[in-house]
């Protein structure tokens, strides 16, 4: 299963790509995040429905300091998911 998120709210500068990093490795989903020239941050992962659905709760949740007003979810076809490894962040220097 694989699915698009986008999150927003206070959501950069605020260590999100980093607990979503985290809880996704802990997860063993595949995928990315990063933020959004918009203020936001999309998440793209991928794997069982249980872990997903785990990821869903802690990106409504986020980090503290964050405040996340709404999450946007698509699923996505399942051969997006080739082309995905271990979750990783996107733009991250």
């Amino acid at each position: 299963m694989v699915l698009h998120f986008l999150v927003k709210g206070r959501v950069q500068g605020v260590g999100f790509r980093w607990f979503v990093h985290r809880e996704a490795s802990e997860l063993d989903l595949h995928g990315w995040v990063r933020n959004t020239e918009d203020g936001d941050v999309e998440v793209v992962a991928a794997g069982d429905p249980e872990s997903l659905t785990e990821l869903r709760a802690s990106l409504q949740k986020g980090p503290r300091g964050s405040r996340v007003d709404k999450v946007i979810e698509h699923p996505l076809v399942e051969s997006e998911a080739a082309g995905l490894n271990a979750f990783k962040i996107e733009g991250a220097w």
